[in-house]
């Protein structure tokens, strides 16, 4: 691969990260201004909502890293207890997706019992 592959392969690669940062931004921005409940609206709402939630998660874990004088930061143990937080956390994201998905699953049930 020349250098100019080379430097068009990343240019390439931070205009898709560029454009899904954006995309982001974007999602969390409307996320935060749906008012709460908005997220079992439909898919769009969701995704938003979804972007807003982990957006506020984000935040407060920057400032619990910065804050945390216990360990130093990237230690083992710090790693460790983020990591059980990140994986309780997904847990329940896991179940509201299955429960959402169940519900969806009954609505289009009805729908195909009555015919619409």
């Amino acid at each position: 691969m020349d250098n100019d592959d080379f430097m068009r392969f990343m240019a390439s690669w931070a205009l898709v990260h560029e454009t899904a940062d954006e995309g982001w931004k974007a999602a969390v921005e409307r996320g935060s201004a749906q008012p709460e409940g908005d997220m079992a609206v439909g898919p769009e709402a969701f995704v938003d909502g979804l972007s807003a939630l982990i957006a506020e998660e984000k935040e407060r874990l920057k400032v619990s890293l910065a804050s945390d004088q216990g360990e130093p930061a990237g230690s083992r143990a710090d790693v460790a207890g983020h990591l059980d937080e990140l994986t309780f956390e997904v847990s329940e994201l896991r179940g509201r997706l299955e429960s959402m998905q169940a519900s969806l699953d009954a609505l289009l049930d009805r729908s195909g019992d009555t015919g619409t």
